[in-house]
Parts: C-alpha cells; sequence; structure tokens
C-alpha cells in the first residue's frame, strides 16, 4: 500500500517510517526541509519537500505519489519542548493543526485518497471526575495558551472525523517520551512512549478505524480502552523490547 506521512521527520515520524516499510507499504514522506529530506531517504522512504501552508506544493506531492492513505503527523514543537520557546510554539502548532490539516485534507481528497489518521492530544478534555473517554467533551471553556491549543484541536478532529467522503481517525497522544522527544520520564500520568505512539498509527491504518482513540498509558484520568480493544493497541510496544504487538 502507498503511505504518504506528512511529518514524516518528525519525532514520531522517524519511529513509524521504518515500522511502514518493514510492514511492506510503500512510504512517501513530507517535510519541509532538505536536511529532513535526506532523514527519510536513509530510512527508506521517497521523500517530498512540501510546507504544508503552500498549497499548491503539497497538492503537488500529493498527486506525484498518489497515496491509498495519508498519515497527519505534523507539529511544530521546539527541540526539547524547550520552555522558553513553547509560547510561541504553541500559536504555531496551533494553525497547524486547523489551517495545515484543512489544507492537508484538501489535497488528499483532490488526488482521489480518502482514508486519514491524524495526530491529536490527550489532554485537551473538559475538566471533570472520572475517567475521561473519547465521548467526553473537549474544553471549549478555556482561556489562554489552553484555548489556543484546544482550538487548534477542535479544528483538527473536526476536519479529519467530519469532512464528507474522508473516513478518518484521530489518535489522541499522551505526552510523549523516548527516542528524540527530549525526556525519558515525564512528569505527566498521561504519558506515552514515541515508539508505542508510532504503532498505533500503524494499527489504525491497518485496522481502518473510524472515530477518536486515547493513545496514552494506563493512568486515572484518560482512558485507553478503546484503543485497546478496537486496534489491538499495547502499550508497552517498543521497537527493541520485549513486546513487539504494535505490527
Amino acid at each position: 500500500m502507498r503511505i504518504f506521512v506528512a511529518g514524516a521527520s518528525g519525532v514520531i515520524g522517524r519511529r513509524l517510517v521504518p515500522m511502514l516499510i518493514e510492514a511492506g507499504h510503500e512510504v512517501h514522506g513530507g517535510t519541509r526541509n532538505g536536511q529532513g529530506a535526506e532523514v527519510l531517504r536513509a530510512l527508506g522512504a521517497t521523500p517530498w519537500v512540501a510546507d504544508v501552508f503552500d498549497r499548491e506544493a503539497l497538492h503537488a506531492a500529493l498527486r506525484r505519489s498518489q497515496p491509498e492513505v495519508v498519515i497527519h503527523q505534523l507539529t511544530d514543537l521546539p527541540a526539547g519542548l524547550d520552555p522558553a520557546r513553547m509560547g510561541e510554539a504553541i500559536a504555531r502548532n496551533a494553525r497547524i493543526r486547523a489551517e495545515g490539516t484543512a489544507n492537508l485534507v484538501a489535497a488528499t481528497l483532490a488526488v482521489g485518497c480518502s482514508r486519514m489518521v491524524a495526530q491529536s492530544i490527550a489532554w485537551a478534555y473538559a475538566p471533570g471526575n472520572g475517567m475521561r473517554r473519547e465521548s467526553d467533551p473537549l474544553d471549549l471553556d478555556a482561556a489562554g495558551s489552553r484555548a489556543t491549543t484546544v482550538r487548534g484541536v477542535v479544528a483538527l478532529e473536526t476536519a479529519v472525523l467530519h469532512t464528507a467522503h474522508l473516513d478518518g481517525a484521530v489518535l489522541r497522544y499522551g505526552h510523549l517520551y523516548g527516542p528524540g522527544t527530549g525526556t525519558d520520564e515525564p512528569s505527566d500520568p498521561v504519558r506515552l512512549h514515541v515508539d508505542a505512539a508510532a504503532a498505533a498509527a500503524l494499527l489504525a491504518m491497518q485496522s481502518k478505524a473510524l472515530g477518536a482513540f486515547n493513545i496514552c498509558e494506563a493512568n486515572d484520568q484518560v482512558s485507553n480502552a478503546r484503543a485497546i480493544q478496537l486496534l489491538g493497541w499495547s502499550e508497552t510496544f517498543r521497537l527493541c523490547g520485549p513486546d513487539r504487538s504494535g505490527r
């Protein structure tokens, strides 16, 4: 199967691309610059340099790659989630989730592809008691920088899950840790190893599952039961480790 991974040279993309290739897929990777293109070539993918805000270049990349599935892993975050740079990054990331996702959805449909798996987050739920599940409301009353983040998430999820003729799945990732993330041990209980994040994208693509899925390690705030039941996902998956059940 031909897969286009938008944001393929990012933290999750670098773990996901080899998994897709190992599974027998032809992988095309979108990246913003030549450095990212070299990374993708080394991983065995066909790179396409295109900014998600450049509609013409994005459409051209998808026309040439002719994907059967698009996997959206686009973010714009500083290396190691540098706190000094996170303020401005929140606004850029929200723009990618809103405007960038809209452009990617339009390009996907324009080339005749009707399947998308996209990255979201698992900490945008409205406050409440008990475990947060996918059917629970997002925090639409948030203020400040959290409001910026939630608005971006709502725009992304609406575009992926509610656009006509698009079969979409949204993966609500926990706070990432592991190779390339800048941390080996996150403080937040809604956490997720980067390899398990990549495995969820592969499983969602293979299962043709629809809707939203919480992808995070077991905790007392957000339930991951739907992903375990419908995707067969395991939080213990590692590229080099005892559990490689993310196939």
